[in-house]
């Protein structure tokens, strides 16, 4: 398995040659669908410390920006999610559309990436999770970063002391542990992040106050015509990873919370992490029968005609803290990327 900094290589070299042959114009019109869907966590305008582990999921404001330049320039038609459904069963009109999606519900995407945003009239989706919400949720991947960050050792039961002294070391050792507790049984990751924590000397599940807006704040957001609300679930979890019953509840139960807070109604859905081990066909078949009108994933890809009959499986392109370069911008957005992933497999949802 190649470690994380390998295929970052890997990625960087991979724009840099679509966009040393042009082939992100040349072969665009073969491998760009109908549109797409791009995801968003953090923006926020400090730069990365030596060890962050997460800055894959940050971007600042001024690549906010020039992604929605970039978009403007591709041609590309910023639409809400609402419209994607009759966009993918429509005969095409030659125009791309893309969708901007924002996960988890922090508050720097009001801080920083809303007033960007409103300088584009660009209309967006805030995926809400309502325990983040309501200042209590396991925000578990940062909790396990600040806990190494505060470390001169980790350890977990099953495995060897790792040393954490320096970045490198911090980042070895996230690396270990990330990998180690994503395969396990989510009960597992969320107790063992727990005792990292303690160890630290800071409480699990104390972030989201700070990091999430609360109600209040969606509140005010939601009177916002030019944004939609989504649901990401109550608490987070990796749902593939949990029985039925609770992984409809915590859908289900998600969006009648946020539609009670906020007056308006929820439409769409973000599955929580959204790979292959936490949303497959079960997930996909629940979203569709409690009535969401999309749901999407992190499985990579655009969207094609195709996608008109899995709308609760759609896959979006991911921008990447790590690759915040106009050559990754023209790359993503031309689908040259995925032709292989997609080969043979174009809708992804299996």
């Amino acid at each position: 398995m190649l470690s994380p900094r390998t295929r970052h290589r890997l990625f960087r070299a991979g724009f840099r040659a679509v966009a040393a042959t042009g082939a992100d114009r040349w072969l665009a019109p073969a491998a760009r669908g109908r549109g797409l869907i791009l995801t968003f966590h953090h923006v926020r305008p400090e730069p990365a410390p030596a060890f962050a582990p997460n800055a894959l999921l940050s971007i600042t404001p001024d690549f906010l920006d020039r992604t929605l330049r970039r978009l403007a320039d591709r041609g590309f038609e910023l639409i809400g999610l609402d419209h994607v459904p009759e966009r993918l069963a429509a005969p095409a009109n030659g125009r791309p559309f893309a969708v901007l999606t924002f996960d988890d519900g922090y508050r720097d995407n009001v801080e920083q990436a809303r007033p960007v945003l409103a300088r584009h009239g660009a209309p967006w989706t805030l995926f809400v999770t309502t325990d983040f919400a309501d200042g209590r949720g396991r925000l578990w991947w940062i909790e396990l970063e600040r806990a190494i960050a505060r470390l001169d050792t980790v350890r977990l039961p099953s495995g060897p002391v790792l040393p954490a002294r320096t970045p490198a070391q911090k980042s070895a050792a996230f690396e270990t542990v990330y990998r180690i507790l994503r395969a396990g049984p989510e009960e597992i990751l969320l107790e063992e992040i727990a005792r990292l924590c303690r160890e630290a000397g800071f409480v699990a599940g104390s972030l989201a106050s700070a990091l999430c807006l609360g109600w209040d704040a969606l509140r005010d957001l939601a009177r916002d015509p030019g944004v939609t609300i989504g649901a990401h679930t109550l608490s987070h979890p990796m749902l593939a990873k949990h029985g039925a019953a609770f992984a409809e509840r915590e859908i289900a139960e998600s969006r009648a919370r946020i539609e009670a807070e906020l007056g308006r109604p929820v439409r769409h859905l973000s599955y929580p992490v959204g790979d292959p081990t936490s949303a497959g066909i079960r997930e996909f078949g629940m979203a569709r029968h409690l009535g969401f009108t999309t749901a999407v994933t992190t499985r990579p890809g655009h969207l094609f005609a195709e996608h008109a009959e899995h709308c609760h499986a759609l896959p979006r392109v991911s921008v990447n803290g790590l690759h915040q370069t106009d050559a990754a911008l023209a790359s993503l957005l031309s689908g040259v990327p995925f032709l292989a992933w997609n080969r043979g497999r174009r809708l992804n949802v299996a």
